[in-house]
């Protein structure tokens, strides 16, 4: 399922135009409340947003959502080179991949946004499957935004509820 229009803004530009507007509001957020504070704030909107945006592209999966049909959207992630991945396992249940080269990454720290990246994109990938489809559970042991050299996604779906 692709319901992705080829007009539409990639996902790396609009976390780019995301992260214009965030950067103020966080920096008057760190002055107020302090950094702790302040990227707990964050933190826990944009995970919530992500949540959201899972539940809303689950709500228009073909067939229902799982692991096969979040498979057939990693496009929407990678398009305009955002991501450089290498695709580790892929069999039912099962997702493996290492991204080599993360743009997002890239862009938030041209943007000067480094030590917030992994907030603004990371910590969104788990919660997306959470709102996508709360069997879909990822195990990421390193990222390029912390500094590794690659990011390991590992996904694993638990199989569906006998009824």
């Amino acid at each position: 399922m692709d319901d992705h229009k080829d007009g539409e803004l990639g996902i790396l530009a609009r976390r780019k135009i995301e992260a214009e507007i965030i950067a103020p509001v966080y920096d008057e957020m760190r002055k107020a409340v302090g950094e702790d504070k302040a990227r707990d704030i964050l933190r826990g909107a944009v995970r919530r947003a992500a949540i959201d945006a899972g539940t809303e592209m689950a709500s228009r999966a073909a067939g229902g959502a799982d692991l096969e049909s979040f498979k057939a959207i990693l496009p929407l992630w990678t398009k305009d080179d955002a991501l450089t991945i290498e695709v580790i396992d892929d069999k039912p249940g099962v997702l493996d991949f290492n991204v080599r080269r993360c743009r997002y990454a890239e862009t938030y720290r041209a943007m000067g946004l480094g030590e917030i990246g992994d907030i603004l994109s990371c910590n969104r990938d788990g919660a997306f499957c959470e709102g996508y489809d709360p069997r879909i559970k990822l195990t990421r042991t390193q990222t390029i935004m912390g500094g590794a050299s690659h990011c390991d996604f590992r996904y694993r779906a638990d199989p569906p509820q006998k009824t």
